[in-house]
This record gives structure tokens, C-alpha cells and sequence, in this order.
């Protein structure tokens, strides 16, 4: 029970940093609440599971070829670059307004499931620390305990997937327009500052 313990407090940590999905899960959590913040976390969780799978089925490592690298970061800032600027350009419509007209928990899926299949340091994670994970677990345990330990980041990532929906939901129950507003105008400049460090990255693995 320690050793799942640990990698629940594994999965909580891989989470807790800032990054996209953060940004964009309290931003959509001010906007619409609990539900499409926590949605928006399954999205993206859902990508996990695909790169965890190809990683146990050994077809994953053609994600690391120069050519996939610099696709991912390309298409991975698009995709950033353009929820950040939809995100302030939603502003001059009031938040209110942009809430009631895009309240589809399924863009939210959708939006956090791109986001995290599109990052390549999530590739890089599930390459490296699971990628190890995957080689120390079966050499000594079997895949009853392999799955058991997944399960365990998993629920980890849930844990914190919560938590952050949780906390957006707040915003959206207590604050003003104003505090709504400066949410959604620091989450889309993260969202953007990310992105542009993304295709950074794209014009590095191209053409150095």
C-alpha cells in the first residue's frame, strides 16, 4: 500500500506545476465551474492514457524521431497560441456573455485532450519516467503490480485534476467580473507564453 502511495503522491507532483492544462483548467473553471474545468482535466488525462499505452505496447518511441519532435512542438504551439488569443479575444464580449455561448463540456474534453497530446514534455515524461517505471516493474514484479502502480499515477493526476477544478470553480462562484476578467487575461498570456516557447522549440529541432 506504500509503494501505490507513492506513486499517487508521483502523479500529484508530475501535475502540480504550472503548466497549459493548469492554465486553461482556471480559466474555463472561472468561466463555467466545476464540471468543465474537471472535464477539461479528463481531456487531457485521456491523452496520458494513449501515450501510456503505446508505451507498454512498444510502439511509442517513433514519438522521439527529430521529424515527430518538431511536428509536436509546431502543432502543440498552434494549438496554445490559438487558445490563448481566443481566450482574450472573448474579453471584449464580457465573461458572462462568452459563458453563456460556449458552455459545451465536450469542447472542454476536446480542448484539454489536444492541449496534453500535442505537449512534447508530455511525451518526454512518458518516454522517460514511465518508460523507466515500465522497465524496473516488469523486471521484478509482474503486471498485476504494473497496472496496479499506473493506476496509482493515474489516480494521482485525478487527485490534483480536482483540486485545480475545484479551486476555478471557486472563482467562478465568488468572484466579480473584474476578478473573472484578470483570470481569463493571465491564463490566456500563460497560454500564449507557452506557446510561443513551443514553436521556439519547433524553429530549434528544425533548423539547429
Amino acid at each position: 500500500m506504500s509503494v501505490l502511495f507513492s506513486y499517487i503522491i508521483l502523479g500529484i507532483s508530475l501535475s502540480a506545476p504550472i503548466g497549459p492544462i493548469n492554465a486553461a483548467q482556471l480559466d474555463r473553471g472561472a468561466r463555467h465551474g466545476f464540471m468543465h474545468a474537471w472535464i477539461l482535466g479528463l481531456g487531457a488525462m485521456f491523452a496520458d492514457l494513449v501515450y501510456m499505452l503505446l508505451i507498454y505496447f512498444g510502439v511509442a518511441h517513433f514519438l522521439d524521431t527529430p521529424f515527430m519532435r518538431s511536428f509536436l512542438w509546431s502543432f502543440g504551439s498552434f494549438i496554445l497560441v490559438y487558445t490563448g488569443v481566443e481566450t482574450l479575444s472573448k474579453l471584449k464580449d464580457g465573461i458572462q456573455a462568452s459563458s453563456a455561448a460556449e458552455a459545451r463540456v465536450g469542447k472542454s474534453f476536446v480542448s484539454g485532450f489536444l492541449m496534453a497530446l500535442s505537449n512534447p514534455l508530455n511525451i518526454l515524461f512518458w518516454l522517460g519516467i514511465y518508460g523507466s517505471i515500465l522497465a524496473t516493474t516488469v523486471k521484478h514484479t509482474d503486471t498485476a503490480h504494473l497496472l496496479l502502480y499506473s493506476s496509482g499515477i493515474f489516480i494521482g493526476i485525478l487527485v490534483w485534476d480536482v483540486i485545480m477544478a475545484g479551486m476555478a470553480s471557486r472563482f467562478h462562484k465568488h468572484s466579480n467580473e473584474a476578478v473573472l476578467r484578470w483570470i481569463s487575461i493571465i491564463s490566456g498570456i500563460c497560454l500564449i507564453g507557452f506557446g510561443l516557447y513551443f514553436g521556439f522549440e519547433a524553429v530549434r529541432s528544425i533548423f539547429f
